[in-house]
């Protein structure tokens, strides 16, 4: 990549703000070598991984890099045999602790989200946590080496403080005393050379014994070492000589212990400095509210909203800017400090930090091109020490651009031509274009030369732009208008300032024809392009506000179904409720007719029965009716004796036993009788084939065969208590649908179950006589009853 432009287009600031982002050192030499790439599968591999960290970020908050720092000098005199100090080995620690963070972090980032690219560089990081509590256990976070390091040093430092105390003890009675303190300077005990000392005047130090080991400044104090702790001070210093001694074989230790891991530590180190850049670049992204673009090398850019990353977001003017597509070079003319060159810079810049893996200040659905070289001329670079005018060094720039041009680079080029006469320098302008354009590349490029206008409009692959001036209040808007070129306005200009209408039609007249036609033109295509662009305000306007109430709408949608499925939710919790209350109601009653039974002897009447099973049906929540169709031609009459479909019991089948009024039927639903209106019932057969019927079930009220009756019951796996209550039904049940005998099935097994059963058939009212079944029959696992 062409240095010069990167100076240029000041990517190195874009640099500096990347590396003031990054949380390590290590982070930061990252990012202070980035440089954009040439090859479209690097840079899309760069933009994936800053998207990756853009969105864990978002997901997880910023990672955890506190405690990581460049401990690689450390390690690689480690693994040489030096011994590295309490500092060195705790930042040690530091960088595993930070490790580990890290690949929890990535851990739990990647269980929500694919980060693929994270996870491979987080992956080959150890676990070197033994290491770092080992570190921990001997030094602690100011790195001071801990008494519990080893035995030795713990033993050495009680004997330390021990004598120390001791020491201090003695020193403490002798200044107490009142022939001592008259020749102290303080009365204190201070510390010179690592040995107890007290202040004495100088004037005194004949009369008193001791070793001098400082003076003060003035010399009117002696701090002196009085005898009588002399040995205590001796011993001292040996123990804290020992002290240093051990605290220097636990440091060779643990050096011993980070020299075995600096090389797999060592590339942790450079892993964790890797991916803190990536999350400095998704740092940067933030405060720049930039976004992921996509990329392609075939030479097409669509910017959208594009802002120049260096200019206050309050200050800035976005600009949209295509090329590749229609057409690959732009010519942008308009006033000076119109904003044609920030234009040029932005596309520049925004190019380069796309190209190394940075989010563009652009709006979603940006593309960026993958350019061999970019190559910028802009400004004024002319140098008075090599004797360079403005002309002479723009051309310097572009005779070395283009010799390195290709088809798929990017040149950016400002007031082409200029610094020399007008006419050769329009001239000179449009051959440069032409050949640039030729040779395929992307061009963009601010002039001031109306000649150019004329180029643009009539080559195919160029068009005209412009940056928008307000001739109302004779400022720039700083818009770039693509497809527009632009125009002086110096007569309107000088109009508003005040300047006479005679010098101004006079100027007018000086103007060639052509000119004047061409200035027409442009504002014509101005006044249309400003039509236009307030109508596609006002459609984006009118298209918002459909947005909105569709948007409105579907909340609306998505609030009625929320509500109809909490409706429906509290409809089924009611039914299930009446089905729990049925079910338990149910059960109520089933203990009613059984401890009614045991009460009564077995000797329950047929009206109680009836009377408990109706209580049963009536527990059951009422269904809800569905609607029938209405029987067609004149509704059938209902007569006794005819087979019957009651609707209120799901169609349950039935025969009337006697019309009891004008609209109610006794019906018989298997060895119930009940009452029911007769627009509940639906005859099944028709009257003329249920007339045979009719009279045995007129005449046969209390005692009518039903078929649906069973005529024998299985008891075999039950107690002698569940079968006798079964006994007792079944034989209720037979009785009433008048069956002359039934099969009590019990088993053969012990006999137990067949005396119980036999001696209950004895004293039942409905049983005449009962044997054990023949050949045939089942034999002594089954009993015959013959009912009365």
């Amino acid at each position: 990549m062409n240095d010069k432009a990167l100076y240029t287009l000041e990517y190195d600031k874009i640099i500096a703000r990347l590396t003031e982002a990054a949380a390590t050192s290590l982070g930061k030499e990252e990012a202070g070598k980035l440089r954009p790439s040439s090859d479209a599968s690097e840079v899309k591999r760069r933009l994936a991984a800053t998207d990756e960290a853009v969105r864990a970020v978002a997901l997880k908050g910023h990672p955890p890099f506190g405690g990581v720092t460049d401990v690689r000098p450390s390690l690689a005199r480690a693994r040489l045999g030096g011994v590295l100090g309490p500092t060195e080995l705790m930042d040690i620690a530091g960088l595993i602790m930070g490790s580990r963070r890290i690949r929890k972090y990535a851990a739990a980032v990647a269980d929500e989200i694919d980060i693929p690219l994270l996870s491979d560089l987080c992956e080959p990081l150890i676990d070197a946590k033994p290491l770092e509590d080992e570190i921990r256990r001997c030094i602690d976070e100011t790195g001071e080496v801990l008494d519990a390091a080893s035995p030795e040093l713990a033993s050495i430092r009680r004997d330390i403080r021990v004598n120390e105390g001791r020491a201090r003890e003695k020193l403490d009675s002798l200044i107490r005393s009142s022939s001592v303190q008259k020749m102290l300077q303080d009365v204190l005990i201070t510390i010179r050379n690592d040995r107890y000392v007290i202040p004495v005047k100088q004037e005194y130090r004949s009369h008193f014994g001791g070793i001098v080991h400082d003076t003060s400044g003035s010399g009117a104090t002696l701090f002196i070492e009085p005898e009588a702790v002399v040995q205590m001070n001796n011993k001292l210093r040996e123990l804290k000589l020992r002290e240093q001694k051990e605290i220097e074989r636990i440091l060779r230790r643990l050096s011993e212990l980070a020299g075995e891991k600096a090389e797999l530590l060592s590339s942790d180190a450079e892993s964790l400095g890797y991916i803190d850049f990536i999350f400095a670049k998704a740092a940067l992204a933030d405060s720049m509210f930039a976004t992921l673009p996509e990329v392609n090398d075939q030479g097409k850019m669509r910017l959208k909203r594009a802002r120049h990353p260096l200019i206050s977001s309050k200050n800035v003017v976005p600009i949209d800017i295509e090329l590749g597509e229609e057409y690959s070079a732009i010519i942008v003319t308009g006033p000076n400090t119109g904003g044609k060159t920030v234009s040029l810079k932005t596309v520049g810049l925004l190019s380069l930090m796309a190209m190394s893996g940075l989010f563009i200040p652009a709006d979603d659905g940006s593309q960026a091109c993958v350019f061999d070289g970019i190559y910028a001329d802009i400004g004024d670079e002319q140098s008075i020490e090599q004797n360079l005018s403005t002309f002479s060094s723009h051309m310097t720039n572009l005779i070395g651009m283009l010799s390195e041009v290709t088809s798929r680079s990017l040149v950016l080029l400002d007031e082409l031509g200029a610094g020399t006469d007008p006419a050769e320098g329009s001239a000179l302008a449009i051959a440069i274009l032409e050949h640039l354009h030729n040779l395929g590349c992307r061009i963009v490029a601010t002039t001031h030369y109306s000649e150019l206008k004329a180029y643009a409009y009539n080559r195919d692959g160029i068009i005209n732009a412009s940056m928008e001036f307000d001739v109302a209040t004779l400022r720039p808007t700083y818009r770039l208008l693509v497809g527009v070129p632009g125009r002086s306005n110096a007569f309107a200009i000088a109009e508003r300032l005040g300047l006479p209408k005679s010098i101004i039609e006079h100027a007018r007249g000086e103007v060639s024809e052509e000119e004047l036609k061409v200035d027409t033109m442009i504002a014509s295509l101005e006044q249309d392009r400003r039509r236009a662009e307030s109508e596609r305000q006002t459609a984006e306007r009118l298209r918002n506000e459909v947005e909105s109430l569709r948007q409105q709408i579907e909340d609306e949608r998505f609030k009625f179904q929320e509500q109809k499925a909490k409706l429906m939710e509290e409809a089924r919790e009611e039914a299930r409720q009446a089905v729990v209350k049925a079910r338990r109601e149910a059960e109520e009653i089933i203990s009613d007719l059984r401890r009614l039974a045991m009460e009564e002897g077995a000797s329950v009447k047929e009206h109680k029965l009836i009377e408990a099973r109706r209580k049963l049906e009536d527990s059951i929540p009422d269904p809800v009716k569905k609607p029938r169709r209405a029987p067609e031609g004149k509704p059938a009459k209902i007569e006794a004796g005819d087979e019957v479909k009651v609707y209120s019991l799901n169609g349950q089948k039935g025969h009337v036993v006697e019309l009891t009024s004008g609209d109610e039927a006794l019906v018989q639903l298997g060895i119930l009788k009940m009452k029911v209106p007769l627009s509940d019932l639906e005859p099944v057969r028709k009257p003329a084939q249920a007339a045979a019927r009719t009279a045995v079930h007129v005449t046969t009220v209390q005692r009518s065969r039903d078929d649906n009756v069973r005529s024998e019951l299985d008891l075999r796996g039950t107690t002698l208590d569940e079968a006798l209550l079964e006994t007792d039904r079944f034989l209720d049940e037979a009785f009433l649908a008048n069956l002359g005998s039934v099969y009590i099935i019990h088993g053969k097994g012990t006999g137990a179950l067949r005396a119980g059963i036999q001696d209950f058939l004895r004293k039942h009212k409905h049983v005449k006589s009962y044997r054990l079944g023949n050949y045939g029959e089942g034999g002594a696992g089954v009993t015959v009853a013959e009912l009365n």
